[in-house]
This record gives structure tokens, sequence and C-alpha cells, in this order.
């Protein structure tokens, strides 16, 4: 399989998606419609900055028809898993069509939770454990009665489409968290994760549990910064200053110690078309089902520097 005049690619399936993102609701419908007419399988929306994506994604799922439209991530804590049900069944009924909308979701970090909301993270393991019971329950049943050290909760969704529920993937860096997203939910949704980090942790973790559990293989989707560029150290230097916050965090220094590196910049992917070919070829041998790629601009020429990412991303999806 050939996706590029010299870069070869292994011969598995290969699911690429794309960063979804605008300053207005009218660019975030633009920008699917053309993502969906590129043939990229999916678009994953941050949920802590910018628009809420439970806002605006049946607008954007009325104006596809095909690309899997999903979260990357809806913060747990500041939600009840009751009301985030509620809201990911309505998405799922707006956006149409079985599997369209996915629910990533996860618990963020330390200094986001107690900093900005003032909620206690001490036990977040347990705390998306629960979540995930809670949420799972009334996905697949419509229906949960549980009482837990976190959550009680007693709840129906009379209004739930006939149908398999909404998928659920999981921001899940570390072992207890693995091993909660293989048992209670779809897969994983990692950023920063190299292919060291996913051979070596996520996948063997999460499909380990999955199978204990006795649930399907687990989807693992990667998330990573990716520019094509001719000169590698000028993209990591951009890399260096665009996604230094994530080295400062504990959750990403953990994901990048399984990967044997130490800086976000070490875990994008760059360099010129065939470079990054064979970096994406590496993830999907090391065990991820999807590319979440997430393209940076190198350069004086920004827009041109976009869109020479775009065309190899967009070359490498219709090479799947």
């Amino acid at each position: 399989m050939t996706a590029t005049a010299g870069g070869s690619l292994p011969a598995v399936t290969m699911r690429i998606g794309i960063s979804g993102g605008g300053a207005t609701v009218d660019r975030l419908i633009e920008q699917a419609v053309e993502a969906e007419a590129d043939g990229f399988t999916s678009l994953w929306y941050a949920g802590a900055a910018g628009i809420d994506p439970f806002a605006v994604l049946g607008l954007v799922g009325r104006a596809t028809s095909t690309i899997e439209l999903g979260t990357s991530i809806v913060q747990t804590y500041p939600r009840h898993p009751v009301l985030m049900a509620q809201q990911a069944t309505a998405v799922a009924r707006a956006v149409g069509g079985e599997g369209r909308f996915t629910l990533g979701v996860g618990v963020s970090h330390r200094p986001v939770i107690e900093g900005m909301y003032g909620l206690d993270y001490g036990h977040n393991a347990r705390h998306l454990r629960e979540y995930l019971t809670v949420l799972g329950a009334l996905l697949a049943d419509g229906r949960v009665a549980f009482a837990g050290e976190d959550y009680t909760a007693n709840a129906e969704l009379r209004d739930r489409a006939d149908g398999p529920p909404v998928p659920v993937v999981v921001a899940a860096l570390a072992p207890r968290s693995l091993t909660s997203a293989g048992e209670l939910a779809d897969g994983t949704i990692t950023w920063m994760a190299n292919a060291a980090a996913v051979a070596g942790l996520i996948a063997p973790t999460i499909r380990q549990a999955a199978e204990a559990a006795g649930r399907p293989e687990p989807r693992v989707v990667c998330g990573l910064p990716v520019a094509v560029s001719d000169d590698a150290d000028a993209a990591r230097e951009v890399a260096a200053r665009q996604f230094a916050m994530y080295g400062m965090l504990p959750n990403y220094q953990r994901v990048l110690a399984a990967g044997g590196i130490e800086q976000p910049a070490a875990a994008a992917l760059v360099g010129d078309e065939d470079a990054v070919a064979a970096a994406v070829g590496d993830l999907f041998a090391a065990g991820v089902t999807d590319l979440w790629a997430a393209p940076f601009p190198v350069g004086d020429d920004r827009k041109a520097s976009r869109a020479r990412t775009r065309a190899l991303l967009k070359d490498l999806a219709a090479a799947r």
C-alpha cells in the first residue's frame, strides 16, 4: 500500500481523523464538510476550551452524512454522569446514523479540576471507574441504580433511542485508568503517546482488560501533533514552544516516560512526507486503531504549511 511517492505503509486498516475546532459555528460546520469530502474518517472536538461541543455537534452532524464526530475530551468532573448520558444521547440522536457520534471523556488534570472547579482530584481512578459504571449503564440500558463512594445515581433515560449505545472512549494514560477503560468502555483516546508508549503500555493493558471482561477489541485512538516539513529540526522547535504545557502535567509526563521521551516535541510527527508517513505506519503497527492528527504550521507561510500537512494526511486516509 503506497501513500506517497516513496513512503510505504504497513498492511493494516488505518483510520485517519483530524482535529476539529473553529472560532464560529459556521466555521465548524464548513470544516466538517471539508473533512468529510477529503475522506477523513473522523473529527475530534476538544471539550475543555472554546465552544462546548455538545452545543454544536448536532448542527455539524446535520451538515455531514458519514464522518464520525467525537469529543476529545469532555471532562468528567464538572458533569454528573447522568447529565453526560443525557447530553450524549441527545447529540447522537441529532447527528443520526449508527456510530457517527463517539463520546470521549476524561478526568483531566489536578490543576484544572482543583484550581478551576474547586473539586477534589484525590481519587481520580476511583472517580473514573464509578463514572464509567453509571454512564455505561445509562447508555446501554437506559437506566441505572448505583451507590458508590463518589456517585449515587437512580435514573432513567426515557428518550434513549433503540439500537447500539453511544460508544465511549476514555482518556486513559495510567494502568488503572486503562484497565477501567478496557472493562467499562469501548476504548481509549490518547494525547502525546508515541508508538513506544502504545506498544509497551496502552494497547496491551487495555486489550487485556477488555478480553478479561469479555468485551470486544477496544479502540486505541491516538492523538498527536503533525507537521510535514523539510526542516524537521525547525518543526520540533515549533512543537517545543507550542506544546510545552503538556510536559508540565503529571499525567502527560507519565505517558511521555512510557514512550521513552521527556518532552512533548519528541512525540510530534514531523519531517517530510516519507518520514511522517513512516511514523504513522509505526503507530498503527504498535496497536493504534485510529489516528487523531492535530496539524500545526511551521515557517512563515502558515497556510501553505497546513495545506502540505493536510495533503499528506488526506493521502493516507485515502490509502487505508
